[in-house]
């Protein structure tokens, strides 16, 4: 990395402090000497205009509608590939040949099953329970059953917890579905893929044979590999932030489901279905709309923008063709379609949305998909965080290797009292 200069001057100080420079993006002003040299710090809530970490995985360019995974596209990935070769990718950095992909799925199919007292661990949760209440449980327990894979600092342990984490979530998710409906858990059945396997452990029966719609199948690969992993997004620095400071992997997992459940990160996709919901039908668009565009009105478009997209999301794309082919596969007539189609046409060419640049993103069209495939809306972030797993694992394992890591520390700006004397309890 090239390194230049960058001037700050403060408080009648002026300091030098080295600008680097990555494969690819913005420069970073490296700022770990500020405080030592000048007493100040940084403000940046959010961390919006921070890195915090170095990282090979997964690069983003906002501006321009650019998402690369190891320096992959990832409409060429969504495209040609399966969520098993983009999992191998993120974890080891390059695309597999067919015998390592073949060796590598065989490893993770041999890790689907969990421990059997895991079954009646989610017995003690009430049935109604929210499934990413059962997943934050459930996963964050893992340690407890698989304590033989803790150790951080043995690279064999942090490869055997990563495959077991990757191959267990389906799993676990699946049963936190089939705990909600009153339904018997299913086991795995390592003959199927990874995505199909998942699929059958939902929504099979042991009453009769569960048969796997391809296209339903390839869909729902397409949904994990676009949902794999999308740089330091807030789980993904949870997951980062908890691995700091020595927990084992299977509580950093944990740490990451808590953060993706919130509203504003993984419950989008859930979020713009129930807006389409609540449009109903394409000729009450219009209305809409105009609500958006009211600052008094609290009505949102969900699914249009994105914190870091400032361009079309390219996930969007790849999304807006899976759902012809899954509708297409299920011969399902859904009017939320029509309408998400036509509320995309009508947003995409007015003027107020274009000069904002709020177009649709993967959550606009996800929630639809799933929502066809038969998915309640309570197993969206629950589905989220089985695909994004695999980015959580590959960015811990990244963080743990790194010589550079230090435990998190976020600074603050303090705004309350300054030092006052304690007044007695009879004296106030």
């Amino acid at each position: 990395m090239s390194e230049n200069q960058a001037t700050l001057s403060a408080d009648g100080k002026t300091v030098e402090m080295p600008v680097r420079s990555g494969t690819i993006g913005p420069d970073v002003v490296d700022i770990r000497k500020l405080y030592g040299q000048t007493g100040l710090f940084t403000y940046d809530p959010g961390f919006t205009s921070t890195a915090s970490c170095d990282s090979a995985i997964t690069y983003i360019d906002g501006d321009e509608g650019v998402l690369l995974h190891r320096g992959y596209p990832i409409g060429q990935l969504a495209e040609h590939s399966s969520f098993m070769e983009v999992s191998y990718l993120l974890l080891n950095g390059e695309l597999p040949n067919q015998d390592e992909l073949a060796e590598f799925t065989r490893t993770i199919s041999r890790h689907t099953m969990v421990h059997e007292q895991l079954s009646t661990f989610y017995r003690g949760f009430r049935r109604d329970a929210h499934p990413m209440a059962i997943m934050c449980g459930v996963v964050g327990a893992l340690s407890a059953f698989y304590h033989d894979s803790t150790d951080i600092a043995d690279p064999q342990h942090r490869k055997i917890s990563s495959h077991r984490l990757i191959a267990k979530m389906p799993t676990i998710a699946a049963m936190a579905y089939k705990y909600s409906v009153g339904q018997p858990f299913l086991y795995p059945k390592n003959e199927l893929s990874y995505t199909g396997n998942f699929l059958r452990m939902t929504f099979g029966v042991p009453a009769e044979e569960y048969e796997v719609v391809p296209e339903v199948e390839r869909a729902m690969d397409r949904i994990f590999i676009l949902h794999a992993d999308h740089e330091q997004n807030a789980s993904t620095s949870t997951v980062r932030l908890a691995g700091s400071s020595g927990a084992n992997p299977f509580a950093c997992m944990a740490a990451g489901i808590a953060c993706l459940w919130g509203p504003a990160h993984g419950g989008a996709n859930e979020a713009a279905l129930n807006m389409l919901k609540e449009i109903g039908t394409p000729d009450k668009i219009p209305h809409y709309i105009e609500r958006a565009k009211d600052k008094n009105d609290p009505f949102r478009l969900m699914g249009f923008g994105h914190r870091v997209y400032k361009n079309y999301d390219p996930r969007a794309t790849v999304m807006q063709q899976t759902v012809r082919e899954v509708f297409s596969a299920l011969k399902v007539n859904d009017p939320l379609f029509e309408t998400a189609l036509r509320l995309e046409e009508i947003a995409l060419s007015d003027p107020y949305f274009i000069e904002k640049k709020l177009f649709p993103n993967v959550d606009f069209y996800s929630g639809i998909i799933l929502s066809a495939i038969g998915f309640p809306t309570t197993m969206f972030t629950v589905l989220f965080a089985l695909a994004r797993t695999v980015g959580w694992v590959a960015q811990w394992n990244e963080m743990i290797s790194d010589p550079g890591q230090k435990i998190g520390r976020p600074r603050q700006l303090y705004t309350g009292p300054t030092q006052r004397d304690y007044i007695p309890l009879n004296q106030r």
